[in-house]
């Protein structure tokens, strides 16, 4: 990757830059759009093999969480290097792996959000003001998207126990977290996850999130008999514990509509510890703590 890409929060133009590069780099690597935000920002998929059925990794779901996105920027031009080369990575031959495999990379589904945590209300566009006013002029831990809207509450599972949720918080309109919005699938950055995954048929879903060291894999009588071993498995190769979100965590996310609506295997692994957003510093060692992890998800 570009000089300095793992050492500075992920701008939306270095994004799109890194997901140029890599393309250009690695022609057998598909690099696509799956949808635009709010603000009209391409959500950028990366594509390794023939997509149908494959395992999907989803990073940058939360504005301040970005270094979810470098994680999986960094997982992806790992894979491509070890696929051009045949050199193994932590141990295992690629491309040999991924022979009967598909996976697909979504570094950054929320660029708005991200965007707006890392640049300020200023990158917002014509919604400047509104996400000032929203923010209260502080969009250090900025959640949402440019409409002040979580999108992983506005998930169409459980929506209205959440609603339930964020009222009783007196959370009852556009707010830099916590909010999910009237409906479901109200946004576009959510709308076009849900329709990517039914017209590729994701066999199984991974959603990165800041923080906690802790791997969710349950959601309700349709969460798959086989994901309690799988959950059990990432959690033995990362260290991270296996947990159970709380309160307005526990509803509308990506996960739970995964596994409500699909039947298959969904997990949110939650990195690192601290206070978000995590600093650049802690990617090296997150990652290598986690790539080990990161690989037996697409063998499972």
């Amino acid at each position: 990757m570009f000089d300095g890409f793992y050492k500075a929060p992920p701008s939306y133009d270095r994004i799109h830059r890194a997901v140029c590069e890599l393309g250009e780099t690695y022609p057998f690597l598909r690099t696509f759009p799956i949808g635009k935000s709010v603000l009209g920002r391409s959500i950028y998929a990366l594509g390794f093999g023939e997509l149908y059925r494959g395992s999907l990794f989803v990073g940058g779901v939360h504005g301040m969480e970005w270094l979810t996105t470098l994680l999986l920027f960094r997982f992806a031009e790992d894979l491509l290097r070890a696929m051009t080369t045949g050199e193994p990575l932590a141990e295992i031959d690629v491309a040999r792996a991924l022979e009967n495999r598909s996976i697909v990379i979504i570094p950054c589904l929320n660029p708005d959000g991200v965007e707006i945590s890392v640049n300020g209300a200023g990158s917002a566009k014509h919604l400047c003001e509104f996400v000032e006013k929203v923010s209260g002029g502080d969009t250090s831990r900025w959640q949402a998207n440019a409409r002040g809207i979580d999108l992983n509450h506005n998930f169409d599972a459980g929506f209205a126990k959440v609603k339930e949720m964020e009222h009783a918080a007196g959370i009852c309109c556009p707010a830099p977290t916590r909010y999910g919005g009237t409906i479901p699938h109200s946004e576009p950055e959510s709308l076009a996850l849900v329709n990517f995954c039914r017209a590729m048929n994701v066999r199984q879903a991974y959603a990165y999130h800041s923080q906690g060291e802790e791997i969710y894999y349950r959601y309700g009588e349709c969460t798959p008999a086989r994901s309690q071993l799988m959950a059990q498995v990432l959690s033995a190769a990362s260290g991270y514990r296996l947990a159970a979100p709380e309160a307005m965590a526990s509803h509308g996310g990506f996960k739970d509509w995964f596994i409500e609506k699909l039947h298959r295997p969904a997990f949110t692994v939650e990195i690192g510890r601290g206070c978000n957003p995590l600093p650049v510093e802690e990617l090296e060692p997150i990652y290598a703590r986690l790539l080990e992890m990161l690989l037996i998800s697409i063998l499972l």
